[in-house]
C-alpha cells in the first residue's frame, strides 16, 4: 500500500507523462507536493521503484515510465501553481490520512561525477555519468554528489583505489580535513588539506607521495569528505 505522498507523486509523474509525453523535473515534482527539498522526491521515486510502480530508464535525462497505477486510484487535472496538485486519494483511505512514516534506513539517490585522484592529480571532475544510493545517516545537511577513488596516496587514511567517496559540496575546509581540491583551475584530486600561513598544503596519507605545497589562489576546495562506500566483487 502507498503512502499518501507516494500516491501523489505517481498521480502526478502519470498525469504529466500522460499530457506532455516526459516526465517532470525534479524542482517540478518539489513544488507540486510542497516538499522542502528534492530529498524527499529522491526517496519518494525509490519506493515507488522498489513497490514496482515506477521504472528509472538509464542513460536518459527525466526518465520516468509509469509501470502501474494502484488498482484503485483515479486521476486529476495536472497543477496549475504550487500546492495545486490534490489527486483523490485511494478509495477506503481514511480522509485524515495519517503522515507518512519515517523510514530508518532513509537514503538518498547522489549523482556520481567521474573519478578522483588519490594521487597524481587527474583531470578535473566530470559530469554525471551513474548514481549511487547512499544512507541519509552519512550525508546531513547540503549538496552532495559521489566520486571514484582512482590510486593509493590516500590507503593511510583507509581509502583504497576503486573505493567511492560521498563529498559534501562546498568551497571552505578546516585544516586537516579531506577535501576536493581543483587544483590550477585543471586538475581535480583528493588529499588532507593543510593551512600554512598563506600556503596550502595538499597531503597524501601515503608515505611514497610528496606532500604538494601551493598558493592560495592556486588551489581551489570543491567539497569535502563525509564518507566512504566500498564494493566487494
Amino acid at each position: 500500500m502507498l503512502t499518501r505522498k507516494q500516491h501523489e507523486l505517481l498521480m502526478f509523474i502519470h498525469e504529466r507523462i500522460k499530457e506532455t509525453g516526459v516526465s517532470p523535473s525534479f524542482d517540478e515534482m518539489k513544488e507540486a507536493l510542497d516538499l522542502a527539498s528534492k530529498s524527499g522526491i529522491h526517496r519518494l521515486i525509490t519506493a515507488l521503484e522498489e513497490r514496482g510502480f515506477l521504472r528509472r530508464l538509464p542513460h536518459r535525462a527525466r526518465a520516468l515510465e509509469v509501470v502501474k497505477l494502484p488498482s484503485q486510484a483515479t486521476t486529476s487535472a495536472p497543477p496549475k501553481g504550487r500546492g495545486a496538485f490534490r489527486p483523490e486519494v485511494i478509495e477506503g483511505t481514511p480522509h485524515l490520512a495519517a503522515p507518512e512514516p519515517m523510514v530508518a534506513n532513509d537514503v538518498r539517490e547522489l549523482p556520481v561525477l567521474g573519478r578522483i585522484a588519490a594521487g597524481v592529480p587527474i583531470e578535473a571532475i566530470q559530469h554525471e555519468r551513474d548514481r549511487l544510493t547512499v544512507p541519509e545517516s552519512m550525508l546531513g545537511a547540503g549538496e552532495h554528489y559521489v566520486l571514484e577513488v582512482q590510486g593509493d596516496s590516500m590507503i593511510n587514511a583507509g581509502i583504497l583505489d576503486g573505493d567511492y567517496v560521498v563529498i559534501r559540496r562546498g568551497d571552505t575546509a578546516t585544516s586537516g580535513e579531506i577535501v576536493v581540491a581543483l587544483v590550477m583551475g585543471e586538475e581535480a584530486t583528493l588529499k588532507r588539506l593543510r593551512k600554512k600561513g598563506a600556503s596550502i598544503a595538499l597531503e597524501a596519507a601515503n608515505p611514497a607521495y610528496e606532500t604538494r605545497i601551493f598558493g592560495p589562489d592556486q588551489v581551489q576546495v570543491q567539497g569535502k569528505l563525509v564518507g566512504l562506500i566500498r564494493r566487494y566483487h
